[in-house]
């Protein structure tokens, strides 16, 4: 058998694999809490875990910012409240992080 039809149909079983794997871990809450209310604990997890998790990328995103000169802070300040007035103004993730991240790129560049 020939070694690169192999190493394809190990891709290909792998990919599969992978793509079952992804789609019972997105289906199993649906399935656990179709009927009932979920417990209390996963309200809670659902509710305040990705506000927490989104402050902590935020602040590792911006603890390198250098105050010294205008380039260090001027790209990641002006991003941020774009992004901030976007996802305000449009209440849609992807428009903010996709808008504030392109402004943030071209500024980089510019200044």
């Amino acid at each position: 058998m020939n070694p690169e039809y192999v190493s394809i149909s190990i891709a290909v079983i792998s990919i599969f694999i992978s793509a079952v794997i992804v789609f019972l871990e997105r289906a199993f809450p649906f399935l656990l809490f179709s009927k009932k209310q979920p417990p209390a604990i996963i309200r809670l997890i659902e509710k305040y875990i990705p506000p927490m998790a989104i402050t902590a990328l935020l602040f590792y995103c911006l603890k390198d910012m250098n105050f010294s000169a205008a380039s260090g802070f001027v790209p990641s300040a002006v991003s941020l409240m774009v992004c901030i007035g976007l996802h305000i103004w449009k209440k849609n993730s992807l428009i903010s992080i996709f808008g504030s991240t392109i402004l943030y790129m071209t500024l980089l560049k510019i200044i």
